[in-house]
């Protein structure tokens, strides 16, 4: 029995550490970040700097993609980041931004 009570304790303590962490979106490299350039960096550039981007949508009839990762945590805290990219019609970037509540990303 007690056995037992110990392996319902475990388990109960599992699923709190998995219930308590979620990730959504998906991780992006922030260093090529000081590398964009309003006018010259291309779609084509930033598939090679980040990857396919995680989301993408139109904003004042401009191409967005949008690279995010959201780390929801119950007991550390969260931490975003996200980078959002506009681009015109011959697809070279218009405006970004990038934002983060990583300590390390301030430095940068």
């Amino acid at each position: 029995m007690k056995e037992k009570s110990i392996s319902l304790i475990l388990l109960f303590l599992l699923f709190l550490g998995i219930a308590g962490c979620m990730t959504i979106g998906q991780n992006f490299p922030i260093n090529p970040v000081r590398d964009l350039q309003i006018g010259k960096t291309t779609k084509e550039d930033i598939l090679h700097m980040f990857g396919a981007p995680w989301r993408t949508g139109i904003e004042d009839g401009d191409k967005t993609w949008t690279y995010a990762h959201y780390r929801y945590s119950l007991f550390s805290g969260s931490k975003t980041r996200d980078l959002v990219l506009r681009f015109n019609a011959s697809d070279k970037l218009v405006s970004y931004s990038f934002n983060s509540s990583y300590p390390e990303d301030a430095s940068r």
